[in-house]
């Protein structure tokens, strides 16, 4: 990548996709933030609220332990192209 432009180029198709899907999520989730809270006391009221704390904590904690997952592969891999370009050299 030369210069900045070429991030937002029109043919750099999965950057167009990235901030189509991220600005459909926004549109589409934003109604759901007028919504009451009464929904929440209702779910309290019977208990499920804490199944519901207890899931999304789940999925946060899996998208933590993908992003060190990831994370160390990345470096890894790194480290052989830099072992590989030093040796070549």
């Amino acid at each position: 990548m030369k210069n900045i432009n070429d991030f937002w180029h029109v043919n750099n198709r999965p950057m167009n996709r990235v901030v189509l899907t991220t600005l459909t999520t926004f549109i589409f989730t934003f109604p759901l933030f007028a919504q009451s809270a009464g929904g929440a006391d209702f779910m309290r009221s019977i208990g499920k609220i804490y199944v519901v704390v207890a899931v999304i904590a789940m999925v946060f904690i899996g998208i933590i332990f993908f992003l060190i997952y990831l994370d160390r592969k990345l470096t890894r891999l790194e480290d052989q192209i830099k072992d590989h370009d030093t040796s070549s050299s």
